[in-house]
């Protein structure tokens, strides 16, 4: 075996692993994967013969190139969505276990990345690899041209934005298809009433951003606006599980369509986020609800 097959090997072993750190800092499928064929480039190109351990290099190199990414996304969009940033929980970084952070992220999914993208590049890069990949901030600080010490207040910060954004779900499947079911119902009669009252007042619902037509708003915020968006529709949706909490699909002739990622807390829906990419939809692990 020459050295090219060799590395070729190695880094097969440690793709995976290099494709969830890229797909948590991106948030897109297919960047995720660009990114890891760019961390591929270059390991071709770099002498490692001196590198002790290869799998921490290779995370480094792909969190350079997703913070690339980020920065360059940040700089193309001229008009940054009016993010809400609710009062931030204190915490200290000595609470955090990474592999509970990392299996929350797991359960949370997509309530977990747009939380995310609400962080600026640099604050994102140290929560991920800290917090869900428990690398130290002596390796992160350099990444983002930090000592260590800023790259944690980075993490802390970032940590505080999430725990702040992200409100515990109802675990009652029961209780969540219960409130799916009666959403259905009004949004297919068209009951605005009935709506308003399973809609928490500041209730969001975005839009998947792959798919969102020209010039329409990303996301609904307030019961009365996102109740306006269902009033008389849903007529093809239906219940499903939908990454293990109920949610709503819309699918035909063995294709999904469509995915409505639920937030439900205290009966009450407080974020409704879209998923409309063919390539996000493959992902999803979905179970149509019998009626």
């Amino acid at each position: 075996m020459n050295e090219h097959e060799w590395l070729a090997e190695q880094f097969e072993t440690y793709r995976t692993h290099l494709w969830a750190v890229a797909y948590r800092m991106l948030g897109n499928f297919s960047e995720a994967e660009d990114a890891v064929q760019e961390s591929w480039l270059h390991l071709n190109r770099a002498d490692v013969s001196g590198v002790e351990n290869l799998g921490g290099w290779l995370t480094t190199v792909v969190a350079r190139v997703c913070l690339d990414m980020l920065r360059s996304r940040n700089s193309r969009r001229e008009e940054p969505l009016d993010v809400h940033e609710p009062d931030l929980i204190k915490s200290s970084e000595d609470e955090i276990d990474p592999e509970q952070a990392a299996l929350l992220a797991d359960a949370l999914g997509l309530a977990l990345l747009v939380v995310l993208d609400t962080l600026n590049p640099a604050e994102r890069l140290a929560f991920v690899l800290h917090d869900l990949f428990a690398v130290p901030f002596d390796e992160i600080a350099p990444i983002v041209g930090r000592s260590p010490t800023a790259a944690r207040q980075l993490a802390s910060r970032a940590r505080r934005r999430v725990q702040g954004a992200i409100t515990a779900p109802d675990a009652d499947l029961i209780r969540q298809r219960e409130v799916v079911t009666a959403f259905l119902a009004a949004s297919r009669d068209g009951d605005f009433a009935a709506l308003l009252a399973l809609l928490d007042p500041d209730v969001i619902f975005r839009h998947d951003l792959t798919v969102v037509p020209v010039g329409a708003a990303p996301e609904v915020r307030g019961a009365d606006s996102v109740a306006r968006q269902f009033s008389g529709r849903a007529q093809g949706a239906r219940p499903a599980l939908v990454n293990g909490t109920v949610g709503i699909v819309v699918a035909g002739h063995r294709r999904l369509f469509l995915a409505l990622n639920l937030t439900i807390t205290r009966g009450k829906i407080v974020e409704i986020n879209v998923v409309a990419d063919p390539e996000r939809l493959r992902q999803l692990d979905v179970a149509i609800l019998d009626k």
